[in-house]
């Protein structure tokens, strides 16, 4: 392989860094595909004593190519793929593929075929944690971010990719556990926040504040942050003593304990 074919394979691969997927990091960043392949790889390659009687390599190797299809279709979050989506996605990833050099052709159509097989410790060890990565994720992200049917799909996913390993299993129940204890902790604070909305008020100098902000012509002020707060678009999260809600440009910051409305500006 000459190095200018080199590059072009990674000018490819490097578009995965863009392409983001459905889930957020703990600090509300949209991940990409590149970072969440990195992370599945180092879950294998952490595995390497837990599983002596798998090619460690291998799945390294698998889970380092296992989205490249994303660089020509993006990112589809897995409860909505379709099968028509796969098929393009592997259509044009095999176009791709068959257009590189034969030492890295023939490497990467044998990693794929295994993969797609399912039917060796390795392959089906990447699709694991594939999938436990993005389980992973989501329980560090804020709940506020998870889409509405995640938080029963979280509490199933993936189950019956790791029945084929003690380890695995056990590895699924504590982020199972995570799950329940990051939704029994999180959502009901939210849904008391909500609840609470009645007695939502703020000062006559928070008032002319907000107007000024935000450039409303409003009499009611309270009023308007609290149309806003109960939007079914509105993303809500708490950081420390503060309620921040993020709705069509705007956030407004809530005093958690007092429900005092402190401010409210374009963002």
């Amino acid at each position: 392989m000459n190095t200018r074919v080199f590059l072009n394979i990674l000018h490819i691969a490097e578009r995965l860094k863009d392409t983001p997927r459905h889930c957020t990091t703990s600090k509300r960043r949209v991940e990409s595909v590149a970072e969440h392949s990195w992370r599945v790889a180092l879950m294998a390659s952490l595995l390497r004593n837990e599983l002596p009687d798998v090619d460690i390599d291998k799945v390294v190797n698998m889970c380092l190519i296992h989205d490249l299809g994303e660089c020509f279709t993006g990112d589809i979050p897995a409860f909505n793929k379709t099968d028509q989506d796969r098929k393009i996605e592997d259509d044009l990833l095999n176009e791709w593929v068959e257009s590189l050099p034969k030492e890295v052709l023939d490497y990467m159509k044998a990693l794929y075929t295994e993969m797609n097989d399912q039917e060796t410790k390795e392959s089906k060890l990447y699709k694991a944690l594939d999938k436990l990565e993005a389980l992973i994720q989501h329980n560090e992200s804020p709940i506020d971010t998870w889409s509405e049917n995640e938080y029963e799909l979280n509490k199933t996913y993936a189950f019956e990719n790791v029945e084929f390993s003690e380890w695995l299993m056990e590895l699924r129940k504590d982020i199972l556990r995570d799950t329940i204890d990051k939704i029994e902790s999180e959502k009901p604070d939210i849904q008391n926040f909500m609840a609470g909305l009645d007695v939502l008020h703020t000062t006559n100098m928070g008032a002319e504040r907000i107007k000024k902000n935000l450039n409303l012509d409003c009499d009611d002020v309270v009023f308007w942050c609290r149309q806003k707060i109960m939007d079914k678009d509105a993303v809500i999260s708490r950081q420390g003593k503060n309620w921040y809600i993020k709705i069509y440009g705007y956030e407004i910051t809530v005093n958690a304990k007092s429900y005092t409305i402190i401010t409210a500006h374009k963002i």
